[in-house]
């Protein structure tokens, strides 16, 4: 979940309440909660208001294992990941229609593998990896055009490797090594 303000007071905003909406589902999932304190938090969670009023319904779970999933998700418009970011293990991209640009040139590895999960309806794709990385495509379905991706010469050992699956309808994917 995004972090939270200092004020419990100031009102939420959608992806605070869908975050931790998706916060309590995993933690049902993974035990923690019973099917009636979901349901009751869940409800809270939906009816909240204020930054306080979400936090209690988050209350007592355990903490997450940052790093490790994310999801970035938009019906439309455009998803820009750029700079030294921090990839977690499994990234999911999901967009109805618009622009997916992710450049992972300067980005922050914490792990050897990286699986990109593509959800695209309309729309083009750009994914530039670090120089020597090691990309898979192919568990990934287009519906319209191929995706363009060169292998580099000369790969090392011990560089990333970024596998990407999902499925692309009416778009383009476009993976491009980074020069520096």
């Amino acid at each position: 979940m995004t972090s939270l303000p200092e004020d419990p007071l100031s009102l939420i905003r959608e992806d605070d309440r869908d975050a931790a909406v998706r916060r309590l589902q995993d933690a049902y999932a993974e035990g923690h909660l019973s099917h009636e304190e979901m349901d009751e938090r869940l409800g809270r969670a939906l009816t909240a208001r204020t930054h306080g009023e979400l936090v209690s319904a988050l209350a007592s779970l355990p903490a997450e294992n940052a790093g490790t999933t994310s999801t970035i998700a938009v019906a439309g418009g455009r998803i820009r990941r750029r700079g030294a970011w921090r990839v977690p293990r499994f990234l999911k991209v999901e967009s109805a229609f618009g622009k997916v640009h992710l450049d992972l040139s300067r980005a922050v590895f914490d792990h050897a593998e990286v699986d990109i999960e593509l959800q695209l309806g309309t729309g083009r794709a750009k994914i530039t990896v670090p120089r020597d990385a090691t990309v898979d495509i192919e568990d990934l379905r287009t519906g319209w055009k191929d995706s363009l991706h060169r292998v580099p010469r000369g790969h090392r050992p011990g560089v990333p490797r970024i596998r990407i699956s999902g499925t692309m309808g009416f778009g383009r994917l476009k993976i491009r090594h980074a020069r520096r």
